[in-house]
């Protein structure tokens, strides 16, 4: 199993493998600080600096995709940090490229737009773009417990940074929320680390696997581990703190909270799991009871909100629960059921992640032109603002799940691995989860398409900001009819199962 994570790799590697990681890795901190310099007022300079960093990834996947997967170590004074590259990775720190390199592009627009972003909170979005972006990267290809932790850390650290940008009463209560929340997390996580630690004196994943030991205290490390990351992540019943937080922030920033900050932890827990209990299928089994309960009830408040942003917020609780499904379907199954869940997981990992963000940013756009934050307020939008409502709909087939978008092709796959293994109820919630998306996106376009909506005084979003949404709901949909090239990363480079 842990050859689909890349942590059975030969350490010597490709001698220059490690000079790209280290340009993906910090080339954000350095174009987040020279953005906090300059300020970009336009879009065109931002997509020029950032072609440096995705053709380092270029060049890292073209000589690493295909190949049997790197690993070695950072060595940082006496300490030893591992890491590893392979399918999975890459297509992460790809998928990480894409929707950073979106809302940069959205951020000089909305920024100008948005009359109540002081210029220090301008100047101060770039530098903790930078170390978001680098930050996750660094937990993509992290392969032990203490840089992961660092990643984690960083990343949370920028992430109430951006929270707290705004400056208003209710981004400050929220960011503060997630702050301590996370903290908490932390805490749960450190004790775990501790407790493997003690028994094994290694931190690395690949050795854990190795040293690993049936008995009681992996699974009091896994328990806490856990529970810290899945607080993070705001899985189902941890969640509460998800939607005041996209509530307040500003819309690039809820666009990259969705659709990348809160896949992070449940990358780290579904390792853990696959390195240190791989079989424990009756437990993953309380799992999947947890991803029942996120996408049912997810989906009822998407349904019932009252906020075009609320609605977003809520379809993602929702949609993390097909992210869940993995644990049931992966750990303890046999290696063809554990097949299809493992590309149908990284398939859905990746179309929620463009298609939640294209929505949040085509969500900023219809906001922002019509000055109504309530679901009602789109009456008419259809006439007056009809690409922002396409890069909704669009991005809306991707989490409903239908063809031919990537979300269809994801969810085909978990609903074959959940058929193969016997598992009816993980289909029973596939079933019920695209019939409540389907609810609270079609509840969306029956305001919009009210034609006999009043007249109002709106404002013209400016066409980039427009197109970048486009562009990212497009991807999810298109994907779908060219699932072989991620798919062939996830099989290559160490990710064949």
């Amino acid at each position: 199993m842990i050859e689909r994570l890349g942590l059975a790799t030969d350490l010597s590697g490709q001698a220059d493998a490690p000079l790209m990681l280290y340009a993906v890795l910090g080339l954000p901190l350095l174009l987040g600080l020279l953005g906090g310099v300059l300020r970009p007022a336009r879009g065109w300079p931002v997509a020029l600096v950032g072609l440096l960093p995705l053709s380092a990834l270029g060049w890292l996947t073209a000589a690493s995709a295909g190949g049997p997967g790197q690993s070695g170590t950072f060595e940082v004074g006496s300490l030893m940090l591992h890491w590893r590259l392979n399918g999975l990775t890459l297509v992460l720190l790809l998928l990480t490229q894409a929707i950073v390199l979106a809302s940069a592009l959205y951020a000089p627009s909305y920024l100008r737009e948005m009359a109540q972003a002081s210029r220090r909170g301008q100047a101060g979005f770039w530098p903790l773009l930078g170390v978001l972006a680098a930050s996750l990267s660094l937990i993509w290809v992290a392969a032990d417990l203490l840089l992961l932790y660092i990643g984690l850390e960083v990343m949370g650290l920028a992430v109430v940074g951006l929270l707290l940008l705004p400056g208003k009463a209710d981004a400050l209560v929220a960011g503060l929320r997630y702050l301590l929340l996370a903290l908490v997390g932390s805490l749960a996580y450190l004790l775990g680390s501790a407790l493997l630690l003690g028994a094994w004196g290694r931190l690395d994943l690949a050795g854990l696997a190795e040293a690993a030991e049936p008995g009681a205290l992996p699974w009091v490390a896994v328990a806490l581990l856990s529970a810290g990351l899945l607080l993070k992540a705001a899985v189902f019943p941890l969640h509460a703190w998800l939607v005041p937080v996209h509530g307040a922030a500003w819309i690039p920033i809820s666009a990259l909270h969705a659709g990348l900050v809160v896949k992070a932890s449940f990358f780290i827990a579904l390792q853990l799991w696959l390195v240190l209990v791989p079989a424990a299928a009756s437990a993953a089994a309380l799992i999947g009871v947890m991803a029942a309960g996120a996408v049912t009830w997810g989906g009822v408040m998407a349904w019932r909100a009252a906020t075009l942003k609320e609605v977003v917020a809520w379809s993602t609780v929702s949609q993390l629960g097909y992210l869940l499904l993995a644990f049931p379907l992966l750990v303890g199954s046999g290696k063809a059921v554990a097949a299809l869940a493992w590309d149908g997981t990284w398939l859905q990992l990746a179309a929620h992640g463009l298609a939640k963000a294209a929505m949040f940013l085509a969500a900023g756009n219809l906001i922002l032109a019509t000055g109504e934050a309530r679901v009602e307020g789109l009456a008419g939008a259809s006439r007056r603002f009809p690409i922002s409502l396409l890069s909704f709909g669009m991005a809306a087939i991707s989490l409903v799940g239908l063809p031919p978008s990537m979300g269809f092709t994801a969810k085909w796959l978990l609903l074959h691995a959940a058929l193969a293994g016997g598992h009816w109820a993980w289909m029973a919630v596939l079933a019920i989860g695209t019939l409540l998306s389907a609810a609270y996106v079609f509840r969306i376009f029956r305001y919009s398409f009210i034609e006999d909506a009043p007249e109002y005084e709106y404002r013209r979003v400016p066409w980039g900001m427009e197109l970048i949404a486009l562009l990212l709901a497009l991807a999810a949909l298109l994907l779908g009819l060219a699932a072989d090239w991620p798919l062939s990363l996830l099989r290559g480079a160490g990710g064949e199962p």
